[in-house]
């Protein structure tokens, strides 16, 4: 069996608060021949003197990358790690101490493997023991929760791909697809996503393999902004701007998506007006349906104004999405 390397990155923008936990929780591996890389998004907090105070440990390494953008941070940390493997850590989530070993593990015995993840629990602010009552379990999922079971399994619906907080790949698929679209992922504050889904779909279409590992585990600090219910408006229609990007890659824009977008709009409102007297689902469809007006917004963008060249020509059905 060949021998594997694996180099764990975290990249981070004006996390300071939570940086020091992410990277200590790494420090603190079981598996000893690690690589681990911060890459420094343009950050103006004190994230530098956080990194610097661990560079004493040679297993760490400090990037900083000028162009805002979690796509373009990932790819710097991708250039600069010297692994097979790539393990991608948020700057705010907490890594158990075997989380290495169980995604190298996956990799060492199986070479068809091209991304993996595993499980994820939330960690909620001080002074808050659960969820508020207007936040339903698939709500809390944009948080960061990511649960599968016990079993390791294969993932072939795009739509459970593993979290980006808790997310590794290995470095030849990424290289041969050109690495993160900048188009998708985070950057600055706007809430874009969708890399991961992507990404799976390029892989599963190309005959790679998609891994969920529960002993990978990694726990996600719930900030305390992200329990406010404007919080949620503002992910979902930026979701939706990225499933507008998303398919539009994949071959599938044009005027259907109006029609597409339109329907799970007034599904969602008709949701949301059903379930007028049950908090949770009332939340949770109001916000599908302003996901849907950030994506037929997105659409109609596209529509007036379409890139020179498309990105794809050839046709690839859209992933479904359904209101709760």
């Amino acid at each position: 069996m060949a021998e594997l390397s694996i180099s764990a990155i975290i990249c981070t923008h004006n996390r300071d608060q939570y940086l020091g936990a992410a990277i200590d929780s790494l420090l603190a591996q079981t598996l000893g021949d690690i690589e681990i890389i911060v890459v420094d998004n343009a950050s103006t907090d004190m994230t530098a003197e956080v990194v610097q105070q661990r560079l004493s440990d040679p297993r760490l390494r400090y990037v900083y990358e000028p162009v805002l953008g979690l796509s373009s941070a990932r790819n710097t940390g991708a250039k600069t790690a010297k692994g097979d493997i790539l393990a991608y850590l948020d700057d705010d989530a907490v890594a158990s101490n075997q989380w290495l070993a169980a995604l190298l593990k996956i990799y060492l015995n199986n070479p068809k493997v091209a991304i993996a993840g595993g499980k994820v629990t939330l960690l909620w602010p001080p002074g808050v023991s659960q969820p508020p009552l207007w936040l339903s379990q698939d709500l809390a999922s944009g948080l960061g929760a990511y649960d599968l079971g016990s079993q390791v399994r294969y993932i072939q619906n795009p739509s459970l791909t593993p979290r980006g907080l808790n997310y590794s790949l290995r470095k030849t698929f990424l290289d041969s697809v050109g690495g993160f679209d900048l188009n998708l992922g985070r950057v600055g504050n706007n809430l874009l996503s969708n890399e991961e889904l992507h990404m799976t779909q390029v892989a599963i279409k190309r005959g790679w393999q998609v891994m969920y590992v529960p002993d990978a585990l990694a726990a996600h600090n719930v900030a305390p902004a992200r329990l406010k219910p404007g919080w949620f408006l503002s992910r979902s229609w930026w979701q939706g701007v990225s499933e507008c990007y998303r398919e539009q890659v994949s071959g599938c824009a044009g005027i259907s998506q109006l029609r597409w977008g339109g329907e799970r709009l007034v599904r969602g409102v008709y949701k949301t007006v059903k379930y007028a007297n049950k908090p949770a689902q009332r939340f949770e469809n109001l916000t599908y349906a302003y996901g849907q007006l950030g994506y037929i917004s997105s659409v109609l963008r596209y529509l007036v104004k379409p890139p020179a060249k498309p990105p794809s020509t050839k046709p690839n059905k859209p992933a479904k999405s359904s209101a709760a």
